[in-house]
């Protein structure tokens, strides 16, 4: 399945993409009508496994088609694009070097790390699908790119064993994991420079874990107005999904609905010689295989 968060009459709710029919089931209107309310209105808080999502959407899904209204079934034009988790919970964790070229690219065969190298992005970096970048002219003049496979914790755990660790994971979502360089080499560390409002684009959506059995073999894409700038596969990962969930959660409890970003593959604008950062106008297009396109313009 893949859940969408919108807005509706201005109401945040999410609902299932259909593929066929280009449209999104509304969970909401089809409770109503089977009468009975068995799922939140926000996916962040669906995730919990007390709420059995796949299960009972199914049901849910079932009871719509065969009882279809016209408000079942919404044409995007009738919604505003959410991010999948609109508002996390916590800092999104972010993975990074993860691919060795990209590690070579911004720091040499030295840079390549023997652990896992960690830091994370404000929730308030969080937009949507279609959303606008701001660009942000008046703090940096070097804007980046980043696209990233994403993944959405599906259950409560900790010192989680890596045999174990897929266990948790919920489904795949695709980040943007726009960076202002200059504000991260200033000040020698990550997060300010990760953390500008509105520069997390993720989604358009959440694919559950069942329609990608092979999330580590996974072709990713990132285009800048229409050139290709990363093109690699997941199976390059230095640490593999299993690896980071088991890793981030030693003594730290992993949560439904926590946010992983895997890591970006090689072709970062600050790769390029001379680079190529973002500027107002740019419009990015980052692709994974099995998951979708996620579609961005800086304003």
């Amino acid at each position: 399945m893949k859940f969408v968060s919108y807005l509706y009459n201005q109401e945040e709710q999410f609902g299932v993409w259909d593929e066929d029919q280009k449209g999104i089931w509304n969970l909401q209107a089809i409770q109503e009508k089977y009468g009975k309310k068995l799922l939140p209105n926000k996916l962040v808080e669906a995730i919990d496994p007390k709420y059995s999502l796949i299960e009972t959407v199914k049901e849910l899904l079932a009871f719509g088609k065969e009882h279809k209204t016209s408000s079942f079934l919404q044409n995007v034009e009738e919604i505003e694009w959410l991010a999948p988790i609109p508002r996390p919970t916590k800092n999104i964790v972010c993975i990074g070097k993860n691919y060795r070229e990209h590690a070579i690219e911004l720091g040499g065969e030295e840079s390549i790390p023997s652990d896992l190298m960690v830091f994370t992005k404000a929730p308030t970096t969080v937009t949507s699908h279609q959303a606008s970048i701001p660009s942000y002219s008046e703090v940096t003049d070097a804007l980046d790119y980043e696209g990233e496979l994403a993944i959405i914790i599906g259950k409560k755990g900790i010192n989680i064993a890596k045999e174990d660790a897929l266990d948790y994971l919920f489904g795949l979502t695709i980040i943007n994991d726009i960076t202002a360089r200059d504000i991260q080499k200033r000040h020698k560390q990550f997060f300010l420079g990760k953390s500008l409002d509105q520069t997390c684009p993720m989604g358009p959506w959440i694919v559950t874990k069942d329609e990608v059995p092979h999330p580590e073999s996974l072709e990713i894409e990132t285009k800048v107005n229409g050139e290709v700038r990363q093109q690699s596969n997941t199976k390059y990962f230095i640490f593999p999904i299993d690896e980071i969930i088991s890793t981030l959660s030693k003594g730290m409890t992993l949560e439904p609905g926590d946010i992983i970003a895997t890591g970006t593959p090689a072709g970062v604008g600050l790769g390029f010689d001379p680079p190529k950062l973002l500027k107002s106008g740019d419009e990015i297009e980052i692709t994974i295989q099995q998951v979708g396109t996620l579609f961005n313009r800086v304003n």
